[in-house]
């Protein structure tokens, strides 16, 4: 609401303080969770996984199956998992360089304020597309529905709001703290989420590591291959509880906030088993983060 007067400089950065922040709950905290199933067991409809459309161009569908289905049970195989560089970025040595990885610290810095539509794009499949292993009538329909979603977002947070803030001369001002909040609130996702399996200590596969893999060894692998964001309680809502990413692979549907409780459990199985268990402060791991994708833009 401060946003409709915004030509006021207050309720300006007021109002679009307040909107991200809105926004990195609703994706964080509320989303990513409730897509995970996590609130399933209440049975209400309003926030069940079949049913919840979040306030991110990616629609929730397509998400749910490239993360839950295929990232959370290849986390870090390079050529299973494609969120390792999400067909983008080399972020392992075990990915063949090639000279357009040299702009690999760019395309992360272009990547990171516009980061739901990096992730919308990834989502249609396109590279599985052109190698046969996805048919056309499957993307057409992944299209269709992006296509609708991305209406839907441009209408909410780029005609509506500046057709409020009309009323009081305003509507320039509250289209640019729209954007405002949508670049912050990417440009957070995008911090949090590459703090998830990037940072030094995290582990990745080959495809043949995990042949005839067991289920102990799956739990192995989200373990070793995932770290962890270590800092306050409210650091912990605003990244929707991902600081704890090792226990969220472990068990994604597991209500989030109950991952503060188990990790001390986790933590120490992995100390009396000699298992690596990674976490730092959020500005090590984002720089940790930062330093592997410089160092894969070379050969």
């Amino acid at each position: 609401a401060a946003l409709l007067a915004g030509r006021n400089k207050a309720a300006w950065v007021t109002g679009t303080t307040l909107l991200s922040l809105a926004k990195i709950l609703e994706n964080m905290e509320l989303g990513h969770n409730i897509l995970h199933g996590q609130w399933d067991w209440m049975r209400d409809p309003d926030i069940h996984s079949t049913t919840w459309e979040w306030d991110f161009v990616t629609p929730s569908r397509s998400w749910q199956h490239t993360h839950n289905d295929l990232h959370h049970r290849w986390t870090n195989v390079v050529g299973k998992d494609n969120d390792v560089g999400y067909n983008l970025l080399r972020m392992d040595e075990d990915q063949p360089w090639t000279p357009k990885n040299l702009g690999n610290p760019l395309y992360n810095a272009l990547l990171a304020p516009v980061f739901e539509w990096g992730i919308a794009v990834y989502d249609l499949e396109l590279v599985e597309y052109k190698e046969g292993k996805k048919s056309k009538e499957a993307l057409l329909k992944d299209l269709k529905a992006l296509g609708r979603k991305a209406i839907t977002q441009f209408t909410k947070d780029y005609a509506a709001t500046p057709a409020l803030a009309m009323l009081t001369g305003s509507a320039k001002h509250a289209l640019f703290g729209t954007l405002a909040a949508n670049a912050i609130r990417n440009v957070w996702a995008h911090a949090v989420i590459f703090c998830g399996h990037f940072p030094e200590g995290t582990d990745t596969f080959t495809e043949e590591m995990v042949e005839g893999e067991t289920r102990g060894d799956w739990y192995v692998r989200q373990m070793i291959g995932s770290a962890n964001i270590s800092g306050s309680k409210f650091m912990h809502i605003m990244t929707g509880n991902l600081s704890h990413q090792i226990e969220h692979h472990l068990f994604p549907d597991l209500p989030s906030n109950r991952y503060a409780e188990v990790a001390p459990k986790v933590r120490e199985i992995c100390q009396r088993y000699g298992l690596k268990y990674t976490t730092g402060p959020l500005l090590k791991q984002v720089g940790s983060s930062w330093a592997k994708v410089f160092k894969l833009a070379l050969p």
